[in-house]
């Protein structure tokens, strides 16, 4: 084998390792964003669900029942 020949499948094999790895980062920050926005989301979802199960509680119904017909 010559050494220009291997010099080029050196290089031709480091372009596209390099390649591969630029792409799987960019992957991993998508993948990374993507829990993110999930992560987000599941919060707004859990502090709703909190606000509406606080509004379920028993005394806190009847107390504001009772303060409608005050009224």
């Amino acid at each position: 084998m010559d050494i220009q020949t291997a010099v080029t499948l050196l290089t031709v094999t480091v372009i596209l390792l390099s390649i591969v790895i630029v792409a799987l980062i960019v992957l991993v920050i998508a993948v990374l964003v993507k829990i993110r926005q999930l992560t987000s989301s599941a919060e707004r979802v859990t502090s709703n669900l909190a606000a509406a199960t606080d509004w379920l509680v028993p005394a806190k119904v009847f107390k504001e029942i009772s303060r409608a017909f005050r009224r």
